[in-house]
C-alpha cells in the first residue's frame, strides 16, 4: 500500500480477554483508499482474461494455503476477537475445505446459457447470455467470523473475474492482513488490495470508484452504505443483522428445543448474525422448558478462549459488552425475570456470563433491538400458530427463524408463514452446498451463495447472432 499520503488514524488492536494492546495498525487515508482502488482497476482486466477455470484454480490453491495455516491463523482470531481456540481453528479449517468447491460452483453458475434458435423473434437464430465481471468489488467484512465472512464475498467476486479491495473489521486487522497475504500469494499483483481502518476508511471505500460493495455487518451501517452508493448506482450485496426467533409448540421435543435455544443463543458468545435472540414457548410447557434452559445455560462457562474447557470467550469490545449489559438491565426493569447470569464480572477483559431471562414481554426493548451477546430471552405465547407466527414476525429483521413441533405438517405450515431467509424445522436453521444465504426484509439486500448469489458479482450480457 502506498505510503505517500498521511495516515489519518490508527487502530488500537486489543485482546478482548485482557485488554492488552496487540498492535497499532495505521488506517488508510482517503488518498490511499483511492490508490488501492486504482491498482485493482489496473489489474482487473488481465485477471478477467485468464478465464474462469484458471481463476478457480488459483482460489483452490489458496484454500490449500489457508488449511496449512489454520493453527496459526486460528490463534490470531482468538487473540483478536475472543472466540474459543477450537472454534477459531474450526472456522479456518471449515472455510479452507470449502473454497475449492465454492469456486467450482461459481464456474458452473457463470456458464453461458443458450436460448434456442430465435424463438423470441428479431431474426436471431442463436441467443446466448454470458456473465461478465463488474470490475472492482469492495469487500467490507465483520469481526465475528473474520475468515468465513470475507471469503463469502471474496471467493465469488474473484472467480467471477473481478478485482477486490478488502477492508476487514477494525477489531480483526491482523486476521484480515494474514488472510490477504495468503490470497495474494496465488493472485497477480493488484487483484486483491488490502486497506485497513475503521468506519471512516469503509466510507471512503464505498465512495471510491468501485463497481460493487459487498458488506456483512449491521443494519445501520448497511443503510448508510445504500445511501452512499445510490448516487453512482453501485451494485450492492448486503448481509445485515437479525433478531431470529425460535418458536416452540407444546408438542415439541422439549429437551431438543431447549438445547437448540441455549446453544444458538450462546454460541460465539452470542455474536452470530443468525443467533436465536427471541425464544417463544407455548404456555402449556413453558415452566418445564424454562427450567431446562436454565439448567443447560448454567453449564456454559466463560473465560479466555485459549483455556481448556471454556465454552464462551469474551465479547469483542467494551462497547459491545456495555450494549448487552444495558439491554439486560432494561429487560429486568421492564419486568423480565433474571434466572441465570446477568452480572458483569470484575477483572480485565470484556467477559459476560451466559444469561437467561424469562417473563420477557413482546414489547420489551430486548425483543426488538439486536443483542449480539450471550442472552437467552424467553417469552411465553398462547400456543397457537397464529400468535407464534405473529410474535416471530414482529420485527424489521428477517434473517433466520426456527420452529420446534411434534407435527411435521404444522412445522411446514409455520415455516411458510415466517418472514425469514432461512428457517429450521426441528433443527437449527442451515443450508447445504449450493443453497443461498438470504437476508429477508431489513436483514439484507441481495444474497450470497448459490448460483443466483454468485451471479450477483457479474452483469449478464445477452448476445444475439443472426442467420
Amino acid at each position: 500500500m502506498s505510503t505517500t499520503a498521511q495516515h489519518v488514524a490508527t487502530i488500537a488492536d486489543l485482546d478482548p480477554a485482557s485488554g492488552e494492546l496487540l498492535a497499532e495498525i495505521p488506517c488508510a487515508s482517503t488518498m490511499e483508499v483511492h490508490a488501492a482502488v486504482a491498482r485493482a482497476r489496473a489489474a482487473q482486466r488481465s485477471w478477467a482474461e485468464l478465464g474462469v477455470e484458471a481463476r478457480a484454480a488459483a482460489l483452490s490453491r489458496f484454500g490449500e494455503r489457508l488449511a496449512a495455516d489454520a493453527p496459526s491463523l486460528g490463534e490470531t482470531v482468538t487473540r483478536e476477537m475472543g472466540k474459543t481456540l477450537r472454534s477459531a481453528v474450526g472456522e479456518v479449517k471449515g472455510y479452507a475445505s470449502g473454497v475449492s468447491a465454492e469456486a467450482q460452483e461459481v464456474v458452473e453458475a457463470l456458464a453461458p446459457i443458450t436460448y434456442g434458435d430465435g424463438a423470441s423473434g428479431g431474426g436471431a437464430n442463436n441467443v446466448t447470455t454470458v456473465h461478465e465481471p463488474l470490475g472492482v468489488v469492495a469487500a467490507i467484512t465483520p469481526w465475528n467470523f473474520p475468515v468465513g465472512m470475507p471469503l463469502s464475498i471474496i471467493t465469488p467476486a474473484l472467480v467471477a473475474g473481478n478485482a477486490v479491495v478488502f477492508k476487514p473489521s477494525e477489531h480483526t486487522p491482523l486476521t484480515g492482513a494474514r488472510l490477504a497475504e495468503l490470497l495474494q500469494a496465488e493472485l497477480p499483483e493488484g487483484v486483491l488490495e488490502l486497506v485497513q481502518g475503521d468506519g471512516t476508511t469503509g466510507a471512503a471505500l464505498v465512495e471510491a470508484e468501485v463497481d460493487m460493495v459487498g458488506f456483512v455487518g449491521s443494519r445501520a451501517t448497511g443503510q448508510r452504505i445504500m445511501n452512499a452508493a445510490a448516487g453512482s448506482l453501485k451494485r450492492l450485496v448486503l448481509e445485515l443483522g437479525g433478531k431470529d426467533p425460535l418458536v416452540v409448540f407444546e408438542d415439541a421435543d422439549l429437551g431438543a428445543a431447549a438445547r437448540c435455544a441455549v446453544e444458538h443463543s450462546l454460541r460465539n458468545t452470542g455474536q452470530v448474525c443468525c443467533s436465536i435472540e427471541r425464544v417463544y414457548v407455548a404456555d402449556a410447557i413453558a415452566e418445564e422448558f424454562e427450567a431446562e434452559v436454565v439448567r443447560l445455560a448454567g453449564e456454559w462457562t466463560h473465560g479466555d478462549g485459549r483455556e481448556d474447557g471454556v465454552k464462551m470467550g469474551p465479547l469483542v469490545s467494551e462497547g459491545q459488552r456495555a450494549k448487552v449489559v444495558a439491554q439486560v438491565r432494561a429487560a429486568v426493569e421492564e419486568g423480565a425475570n433474571l434466572r441465570v447470569g446477568g452480572v458483569q464480572p470484575d477483572g480485565p477483559g470484556w467477559f459476560y456470563p451466559a444469561t437467561v431471562l424469562t417473563g420477557v414481554e413482546q414489547g420489551h426493548r430486548i425483543t426488538h433491538e439486536e443483542t449480539f451477546g450471550p442472552v437467552v430471552a424467553v417469552t411465553r405465547f398462547d400456543g397457537s400458530e397464529d400468535e407464534g407466527v405473529r410474535f416471530a414476525n414482529d420485527t424489521v429483521y428477517g434473517l433466520g427463524a426456527n420452529v420446534w413441533t411434534g407435527d411435521p405438517a404444522r412445522g411446514v405450515r409455520v415455516a411458510a408463514r415466517l418472514r425469514a431467509g432461512q428457517v429450521g424445522v426441528n433443527r437449527y436453521l442451515g443450508g447445504a452446498s449450493g443453497s443461498p444465504w438470504v437476508g429477508a426484509r431489513q436483514s439484507g439486500f441481495g444474497h450470497l451463495g448459490g448460483p443466483d448469489g454468485h451471479r450477483q458479482f457479474t452483469v449478464p450480457k445477452t448476445i444475439s447472432i443472426g442467420r
